[in-house]
């Protein structure tokens, strides 16, 4: 998989095509439309279920698989097997709906990844009612804002953060870690009655339309401020068939054989909708992480011999040495390892793949507003294109659009990309004006993300719209910059923001982190990079710094970048 290493991680390869050209010979015909600038999809259709009063619960325990574990705890072992889930389900659904919750009713979950996880997301659906999941280390403030903004009437936790939801009103019931907690505290009601308390056969069976609002998740979208997503129990089922169970089709291995370690946030889009909602629709099993430790990884994959494993970059990274210290005999279960949620470097990229050579390395895009959705990266004989998001869903649609001029860009341009299909959201929460700005009335949901198609259909992302660098009316994507500056041998990490500028505008200013004992200087970094680039893409001033400002997806917080400007 190395051998073709140089040829695949090119990404800066765009090759400008004519749209004129097009029109002449397509050779793009069956998937890109020079007319309407629409790609289809290079898979074929999925059919979706059309009765109209399915629910994402009741889709997902239709399947008939023979799974022995279901959920995993990584930790103490402690195992749910499919034979248990769905009554599990009910009894939870029962529970609830013997507390007051009813069709319609939002709850809020506010845990770290947890066996239970599932069990309370699929009882709260069963029932019609409504979730939205919060990161357990959110503020008071925050937690208040999102509780009062989707209405929510009762709260799954942990003990130690009752003091975080305490005075808001809202009833909580706390979960254990692992179960046969002891739970009887001021405040908490028993979770461990709740799941073994009323009889799955007295749960209600309410009439539940594919339309009907499932999940509400914040997202900052593509205007910064945080907004709820609202899912549908369509969206939901779309995601399932379009990207979980269809990816699962293009292998050769079985489902049920194989087991997948959890360790990205189930409050998140990915986590929810493959760890939560997905897999279970397969048969696979789940090895729950509470929170990432790069030993306890190793230990878990060799206990419990994991063969996929999804990663955000700073994990990828992780993953890499770990593998490089610890004996290879330990990696030998594994398939697949897929990243995504924020841009990993070619570096990292390269590292993997040399390091673990029998294992499938893929990329995946999708957003909260398209239900996880996107494209996937998939790797064959004649194609392993590592740096790429892969291949659009099936049923699903783009477009390229240039943000300045509206064109639609074909194969080989680069412009903000926009989506339309099942997966797509219903809308922003009580907020219409922001919704019409994000998905036109033709259904097109508008991204943010600046990216394009390369000749065999892979999409590639830039940037982000928003954080693009504005230099004497000229464009200039922070990414690219960055992918730059990294292949310096005295860089180890590097970020690139727009600074102020009379006479330009805005011209770009990197931020380096640079390898112990380097004499690096700022002259050097300019013209190392002016050798790379068009004149008006070359980084114009440079901050050596002991860090970059990441999220704990790998994300970098330009915001923070900025504040640090304004104190230079």
């Amino acid at each position: 998989m190395a051998t073709n290493m140089n040829e695949n991680l090119n990404l800066n390869s765009q090759k400008t095509q004519s749209t004129s050209h097009l029109h002449n010979n397509n050779k793009y015909s069956h998937w890109y439309s020079p007319e309407t600038g629409i790609y289809q999809s290079k898979h074929p259709p999925v059919d979706l279920p059309k009765d109209p009063f399915l629910d994402v619960v009741s889709h997902i325990f239709s399947q008939h698989h023979h799974g022995v574990s279901a959920l995993i705890d990584s930790t103490s072992g402690h195992t749910i097997p499919y034979s248990h889930l769905y009554p599990l389900v009910k009894t939870m659904a029962s529970s609830l709906h013997q507390m007051g919750i009813s069709q319609g009713d939002v709850v809020l979950i506010l845990l770290p990844n947890s066996v239970y996880f599932p069990i309370i997301v699929f009882g709260v659906l069963y029932l019609g009612a409504i979730v939205t999941t919060m990161n357990p280390l959110s503020t008071l403030s925050e937690i208040k804002k999102q509780a009062l903004d989707s209405k929510a009437i009762l709260a799954f936790t942990l003990p130690d953060c009752l003091d975080k939801i305490h005075g808001l009103g809202i009833p909580a019931i706390g979960v254990p870690e692992t179960g046969g907690s002891d739970l009887k505290q001021m405040g908490l009601l028993d979770f461990d009655q709740l799941i073994g308390g009323q009889s799955p056969n007295s749960v209600p069976n309410p009439t539940i339309h594919q339309e009907d609002t499932a999940v509400i998740l914040y997202s900052s979208g593509t205007t910064g401020t945080s907004k709820g997503v609202v899912l549908s129990h369509r969206n939901l089922i779309s995601m399932i068939e379009l990207f979980v169970r269809f990816e699962a089709s293009q292998y050769e291995y079985s489902n049920e054989e194989n087991v997948h370690l959890a360790v990205m946030p189930m409050f998140h889009i990915y986590g929810l909708s493959y760890y939560v909602m997905g897999l279970f629709s397969l048969g696979s099993a789940v090895v729950v992480m509470r929170k990432f430790d790069a030993n306890e990884m190793v230990k878990a994959i060799e206990r419990y011999k994991v063969t996929h494993f999804a990663t955000v970059p700073p994990l990828l990274v992780a993953l890499t040495e770990k593998a490089k210290s610890v004996d290879g005999s330990v990696w030998k279960s594994l398939k697949q390892v897929c990243c995504g949620a924020a841009p990993v470097t070619r570096k990292s990229i390269e590292d993997f793949v040399q390091t673990l050579p029998h294992v499938d390395f893929i990329q995946g895009y999708g957003m909260t507003e398209s239900t996880a959705v996107g494209s996937r990266g998939f790797n064959t004989e004649k194609h392993r294109k590592y740096t790429s998001m892969g291949l659009m869903a099936p049923n699903m649609e783009a477009r390229v659009v240039d943000w300045v001029t509206g064109s639609f860009m074909p194969p080989g341009r680069s412009g903000e990309l926009w989506f339309r299909g099942p997966a797509v959201m219903k809308g922003y929460l009580n907020n219409e004006e922001a919704t019409a700005i994000t998905v036109d009335e033709h259904g097109w949901l508008r991204t943010g993300d600046i990216v394009y198609f390369d000749e065999e259909g892979y999409l590639h992302i830039l940037d982000r719209l928003k954080e693009i660098i504005k230099y004497k009316g000229f464009q200039i994507a922070p990414a690219e910059l960055e992918a730059v500056l990294v292949t310096h041998p005295d860089i180890l990490d590097a970020a690139v923001t727009a600074a102020m500028d009379e006479e330009a505008g805005e011209v770009p200013m990197a931020f380096i982190l640079k390898r112990h004992g380097s004499l690096l200087s700022e002259a050097a970094v300019l013209d190392y990079v002016a050798t790379k680039v068009a004149p008006y893409k070359k980084v114009r001033k440079v901050v050596f710094t002991q860090s970059i400002p990441r999220s704990a997806a790998g994300k970098i917080l330009r915001r923070e970048l900025r504040s640090l400007i304004s104190k230079i």
